[in-house]
């Protein structure tokens, strides 16, 4: 069912092993800007009449306003499933418990007597919070979008998430129950490029936002890509990626169903099996052959785990393991090795690691604490997850005194010179020229 990739006996350079040998899902995001960049344009000449066609137009569903009406939020609360809401309030006091530690505190440094450099941390005024729709309900999405901006002090926070057919052109009730339940009342039925659009240019329902973050399909990612300037974004998101390092001692029943697990986002999801051991690799195909026949969404799955973006790497020894893991970068890293976790501490490239059997990505997908809106798509080698720090912006406030300056100015002077650049030295002298003969 799943391919391999057998690395044994391959001498990998001292600069680690090519990506290109590595699997991944194909998920061209300058294509898709051809066809995102005419809906872009209209929604900034038409607004909201415009969001409303594209979500007649894809969603299959025409509403009469985009913004949410706070009854339609009570009422999905007052709705919701008393186990779903206990799970949900719990996923949302452990996000809370990491995010809340996240907060930085501003920080100033007297660099001579006199004069200071202060570090002061100021949250995004407005975010969109953008929440994907298809094949899944994503009320997670919401608490890993919502609580790290509410912590991190965002005083503008809207929700838009695609309308639903079935729920008369409201996005799904259990995500607005997750937003009453977050306290959050800007809801937008909105999906797709033409939501991200929204929140860029702004409607006359929805004033424009600063940040956009949260996952969505390639057309979302494209829009990002698109309006990124005018408005931040947190990332591109890609299709969702789970990569195993596993030695032979690792419980094959366990790993075949952490990587079902992630297969069961959507056809073009990845997952990726390390491992030092071929029978561990057999072991791990039976049991996806059990699993995969015995789950709801098996079609889907099996598309996922048949694509050219998922596959069993066969490597000698764990340190190759690492390599790889490392030249991956997966947005989901789990470890099931001996001595777990000394061997993900020496994981350079991951969205968020799990470490050893107790620890799947399950857990983090809901009720971990940490966030699951990870870098995908190779990008975990230089960029982060979302966090409070994504809310935050550092602003440098320098702050010197007349003696302090005086006492620099020489070299401010030289440098400016230097830089064949004379008028920056020119506002420096200007203000002694009193004291100059």
């Amino acid at each position: 069912m799943i391919s391999r990739i057998d690395l044994r006996g391959t001498a990998f350079p001292e600069g680690g092993i090519d990506r290109d040998l590595l699997p991944r899902a194909e998920f061209d995001v300058e294509a898709a800007l051809d066809t995102v960049r005419p809906i872009c344009a209209d929604v900034r000449h038409r607004g909201t009449r415009a969001v409303i066609e594209y979500g007649e137009r894809f969603d299959g569903v025409r509403v009469a306003q985009l913004r949410v009406p706070q009854q339609a939020l009570d009422d999905a609360l007052d709705g919701l499933d008393p186990e779903v809401r206990a799970a949900l309030q719990e996923s949302i006091r452990r996000a809370r418990l990491v995010h809340l530690r996240q907060r930085r505190t501003d920080v100033t440094t007297q660099v001579v007597p006199g004069g200071t450099v202060t570090e002061r941390w100021v949250p995004v005024e407005r975010v969109g919070l953008y929440v994907p729709g298809g094949l899944a309900v994503y009320p997670s999405s919401v608490v890993m979008n919502v609580v790290p901006a509410q912590e991190a002090g965002v005083s503008g926070i809207a929700v838009a998430s695609p309308p639903q057919k079935e729920f008369g052109g409201s996005p799904h009730p259990t995500i607005l129950a997750a937003c009453a339940l977050l306290g959050v009342t800007e809801v937008y039925a909105a999906g797709g490029a033409q939501a991200i659009a929204m929140f860029a240019y702004g409607t006359d329902e929805c004033r424009p936002v600063e940040l956009v973050t949260g996952p969505g399909n390639i057309y979302v990612a494209a829009a990002k890509r698109l309006l990124k300037g005018r408005i931040g974004i947190d990332a591109e998101a890609g299709p969702t990626e789970i990569a195993i390092l596993a030695d032979a001692g690792a419980d094959a029943g366990l790993v075949a169903a952490d990587l079902i697990s992630q297969a069961e986002h959507d056809t073009l999801a990845a997952a990726v099996l390390v491992t030092t051991s071929a029978d561990l690799a057999d072991a791990v195909d039976k049991e996806l052959g059990i699993r995969v026949a015995a789950a709801r969404h098996r079609e889907r799955i099996t598309a996922a785990l048949t694509g050219r973006q998922s596959a069993t790497v066969l490597v000698d020894a764990l340190a190759q393991g690492l390599d790889v893991v490392n030249a991956y970068a997966a947005e989901h890293l789990e470890i099931h090795t001996e001595d777990a976790p000394a061997v993900a501490a020496r994981v350079r490239n991951a969205g968020a690691v799990f470490v050893g059997p107790h620890s799947p990505v399950s857990l983090g997908d809901y009720c971990a604490g940490s966030n699951h809106v990870l870098p995908t798509g190779g990008c975990a080698c230089h960029s982060s997850g979302l966090s409070v720090q994504s809310f935050l912006r550092g602003i440098h406030v320098v702050d010197y005194s007349r003696a302090a300056l005086a006492d620099v100015a020489h070299h401010v002077v030289t440098l400016a010179e230097a830089e064949d650049l004379p008028a920056h030295g020119a506002a420096v002298t200007a203000r002694f020229e009193e004291l100059l003969p």
